[in-house]
């Protein structure tokens, strides 16, 4: 349980606030090189989990664990001595580590990052942090007292691409930017839960795999990526894919916790997500900028069209007071095309990335920062899933940041954290 007083949710918010929690903890000792490699833990070797294996091959993969041993094949023939477990606790637990790398189904993202920072791992996490808002702020929270080197994995957070469009907003090129639009037609949603059970295969821990969701019989639906759609396991589209989009919005404006959140769609399914979404976040001002509106459309909801501009399949559309701009991960537009005719970027001042998964061993290795720390992608994966939470409790909310509260609507708690399985509490 996370108990807090508000001043002491205060206490946190504002120490997150101001970056002293970034750094991670002095866990290499002196008698340690910086060229010696880090022990790792990878739990999740499969899908995006091969692709974050891959980024960390630099250091010593220690242990692999996978509750599918079809998922972990690759990995495990890849790594032949690393020593293979089915229980992310067991390999926390059993083996001398410096971190984890966890590339799970995001129903058990916190509890593998959190039962590794309380002791003292380092952790990478794949996007979204969290199954749920509550978790993000745990999982947040966690790391800083841990104070442990953290990063979640929206890898095209150090692409160059970004980094100039958060220069170009930064430098009020288009404007105060006062709304920004956000679609994606990925589809994660909709399906009626399996009648009929099927014999789980002999390589797949099913109870480990379910891990803290509630017991339900096992059917090949489910794997190896469709649980995305079902709320046990995932937030649908949204979930999927608002990180990675959103990221943009959030390190360009500034943005942390939204006022208000509402959201648009067909009648909430109990089990799966909506085949579409619409949703609005009202973010207040911060300090000389002024308040913003982001919305969000997906699957058979999205909107790409503005001022009469038909954009891509998945991007961003920013408003300014001075013109416009559309981005996604590999370019960017300003409208109008005739006022921006031979524009000149300004001067470079985010410089490049040494790379998504190196500035995260780099900062294992020497207490420095990463760009996507959990209090950065804490406060981003609360916003994220908060538009899932006003979807399904179909009102539009009144968000207390510090109370972690819909003030308008106490329906809303089912959705900001949910119940665990017996043995799997936080």
């Amino acid at each position: 349980m996370l108990h807090t007083t508000r001043r002491d949710a205060l206490k946190t918010l504002g120490l997150l606030s101001s970056g002293l929690f970034v750094g991670s903890r002095a866990a290499w000792s002196a008698d340690r090189s910086p060229n010696e490699k880090l022990n790792l833990g990878i739990i999740g070797p499969g899908g995006r989990g091969a692709g974050n294996l891959d980024g960390v091959a630099s250091e010593n993969i220690v242990a692999i664990c996978d509750a599918d041993d079809r998922s972990a094949k690759s990995a495990y023939e890849q790594y032949p001595s690393a020593t293979k477990y089915k229980d992310f606790r067991k390999l926390i637990e059993n083996e001398k580590l410096d971190g984890i790398v966890v590339s799970t189904t995001d129903h058990t993202h916190a509890h593998a990052s959190i039962y590794g920072m309380r002791r003292g791992l380092h952790c990478y996490c794949e996007k979204p942090l969290t199954h749920s808002v509550w978790e993000a702020r745990l999982v947040a929270k966690t790391a800083a007292e841990a104070k442990v080197a953290t990063q979640m994995g929206t890898q095209i957070h150090a692409e160059d691409n970004y980094r100039r469009v958060v220069e170009i907003i930064q430098a009020g090129v288009i404007g105060p930017v006062e709304r920004v639009h956000v679609w994606v037609g990925a589809l994660w949603g909709g399906g009626e839960r399996p009648s009929q059970a099927e014999a789980v295969p002999p390589e797949v821990d099913w109870d480990l795999w379910l891990g803290p969701a509630p017991e339900r019989p096992y059917h090949s639906t489910y794997l190896p990526a469709n649980w995305r759609r079902w709320w046990d396991f995932g937030n649908g589209t949204l979930g999927d894919m608002g990180c990675h989009y959103m990221d943009l919005v959030f390190w360009s404006l500034g943005l942390r916790h939204p006022k208000t959140i509402a959201a648009e769609g067909a009648p909430p399914h109990p089990e799966t997500g909506p085949l579409g979404l619409k949703v609005t976040w009202e973010f207040p001002e911060r300090g000389d900028q002024p308040p913003v509106t982001v919305s969000w459309t997906d699957g058979n909801a999205v909107e790409n069209v503005f001022d009469g501009n038909e954009l891509p399949g998945a991007g961003v559309y920013f408003i300014g007071s001075k013109g416009t701009m559309f981005a996604d991960y590999g370019r960017y537009r300003l409208f109008p095309r005739d006022k921006f005719q031979g524009f000149t970027p300004p001067p470079q001042t985010i410089p490049a990335s040494i790379g998504h998964h190196a500035e995260w061993i780099e900062a294992c290795k020497t207490g420095g920062p990463t760009t996507c720390n959990f209090d950065y992608s804490g406060a981003l994966t609360e916003a994220v899933l908060l538009g899932t939470v006003a979807y399904r409790t179909g009102k539009k909310l009144e968000w207390d940041p510090v109370a972690l509260k819909a003030t308008n609507a106490p329906e809303a708690d089912q959705f900001l954290r949910r119940n665990y399985r017996k043995g799997w509490e936080l």
